[in-house]
């Protein structure tokens, strides 16, 4: 029996953990061989050199592409987007994969994508069809989906996105949210065990937070920061977790100001360039709030029955549930914000949550998909018109 090579893509620590649970199925099923092509933040020794998280976790590397130069400026991230399709371009020609898997919306995405549809590879993309307008990953993530034959999207609105971009409907699958797997079959750390494995202890309110840039901003993330900070100090019995961004435009000086904050604050906070998913995890289910603007705290949070703190436009246009408190990035706004999630009646609100991303194992759903395709024909897209 001939096995179907599907090489799954993955350049940040985050990206993995979505996919974690879609790779062992794929490496468990006979139907199937599993390549794995690792680029981007995992090959930084400033980000942790996370790739070799995906070792420890049993799976083999096949193809490392290095791309990530030492500048988080527009100009060097174009030139790594570059960089990237040319180490990818020769990646799959050495694999010579029957399909490309690859997740959301990061230039190294991009660059997969782009190698991979001018080598005539079909692809597979998860999380298409999501609006986060404050980012440039808008534009990123729509166009992986007009590069892309194979669509699986999270919920029924996305569906409809994508295929009024022109994506033919028997190509676009609702699985619901492939991160939501994690929480459904990870035994998470205990609070002692927590506690223990990241050498803090925390406190009556615990706060996690992450903050990433507003890449179509172009006042930087200084005086939002500054904002962040004076918020938080106005609640200075509460130990405070940071997780650091990834390596998008202007996510050093975010970086550099967490560190500086910590320093000062460190018998009330600590500071993580990545917590991995377990970790992570445990930490939204042992804190009282999530703050910042990351997806997971739209996507993942809310399964946990926890508030989220949303800050400004990065998120603006994802779907979201009852749990999420959005805010403008200024510190006034913000203390209102924590102070209505932290509040006896909207933790008694968030107990009647329910997810809009799905409640069934997504990967599983995907495999099957993936085993039912029929990849020769993939390469034609037919164009749906809803004009006609």
């Amino acid at each position: 029996m001939n096995r179907r090579k599907i090489c799954v893509v993955t350049g940040t620590r985050a990206e993995y953990g979505l996919l974690y649970w879609l790779m062992k199925e794929i490496e468990s099923d006979e139907s199937f061989e599993l390549q794995i092509a690792v680029t981007g933040m995992h090959l930084s020794p400033e980000f942790g050199l996370t790739y070799k998280l995906i070792e420890q976790d049993g799976f083999t590397i096949h193809e490392k592409i290095e791309m990530l130069l030492s500048s988080d400026t527009p100009v060097g991230i174009a030139t790594s987007l570059g960089l990237g399709t040319i180490g990818f371009a020769s990646a799959f020609d050495r694999l010579k994969p029957d399909i490309v898997v690859v997740l959301g919306d990061r230039f190294e995405t991009m660059a997969a994508t782009q190698a991979a549809m001018i080598a005539r590879i079909p692809i597979a993309h998860l999380y298409g069809g999501e609006i986060t307008e404050g980012v440039i990953d808008e534009a990123i993530r729509h166009s992986i989906t007009k590069m892309a034959h194979y669509h699986f999207v999270s919920t029924d609105s996305y569906r409809k996105r994508v295929i009024q971009l022109g994506e033919h409907p028997e190509r676009v699958f609702n699985v619901g949210a492939i991160g939501l797997d994690n929480i459904r079959k990870m035994k998470l750390l205990t609070k002692t065990e927590f506690e223990n494995s990241i050498d803090f202890t925390l406190g009556e309110l615990n706060f996690l937070v992450t903050y990433h840039p507003v890449t179509l901003d172009r006042s930087g993330p200084e005086e939002t920061m500054v904002e962040l900070f004076a918020a938080l100090d106005h609640f200075p019995n509460a130990k405070i977790i940071f997780t650091k961004p990834n390596s998008d435009t202007d996510g050093r000086i975010i970086s550099k100001m967490i560190d500086e904050y910590v320093s000062v604050n460190q018998n009330r906070s600590i500071s993580f360039t990545s917590l991995g998913q377990l970790r992570y995890l445990s930490a939204i289910q042992h804190v009282d709030l999530v703050i910042g603007n990351s997806s997971s705290g739209i996507i993942e949070v809310p399964s946990f029955k926890k508030a989220t703190i949303n800050l400004g436009n990065r998120q603006r246009g994802r779907l979201r549930t009852d749990s999420i408190i959005d805010c403008e990035e200024q510190r006034s706004s913000i203390i209102n914000a924590i102070q209505k999630g932290i509040s006896i009646e909207f933790q008694q609100e968030l107990q009647n949550l329910r997810s809009p991303y799905g409640e069934e194992y997504v990967s599983l759903k995907i495999l099957e998909i993936l085993k039912n395709v029929d990849y020769k024909d993939s390469l034609m897209k037919p164009f749906c018109d809803l004009g006609t």
